[in-house]
């Protein structure tokens, strides 16, 4: 009895493996655009311009020389309080 609940349980987590992976794959091949002004304070992916390196050090929120990757084609479809998102740095 023992030995049929190991295998399902290998079975069953090898199968959570797979899926995993595949949705993996698919997010990969998904095409992203950088979208600048739409970043909270310090969740940027990189960039953020002067007094900045790089991923995380943007100031305060929706910085608008600080970009995320979002999925092609609804940058300028996200709403913030300050506009919308950007194809190109705000300032």
């Amino acid at each position: 009895m023992k030995r049929t609940h190991a295998a399902l349980a290998a079975s069953f987590a090898l199968s959570l493996a797979a899926l995993a992976g595949s949705v993996h794959a698919d997010e990969a091949k998904t095409p992203m655009e950088k979208c600048y002004g739409v970043a909270q304070a310090g969740k940027n992916d990189c960039a953020a311009g002067p007094g900045t390196t790089c991923a995380g050090t943007s100031k305060v929120d929706y910085q608008g020389n600080a970009w995320v990757l979002v999925k092609k084609g609804t940058c300028t479809t996200i709403e913030t309080p300050k506009g919308h998102g950007s194809l190109e740095a705000k300032s």
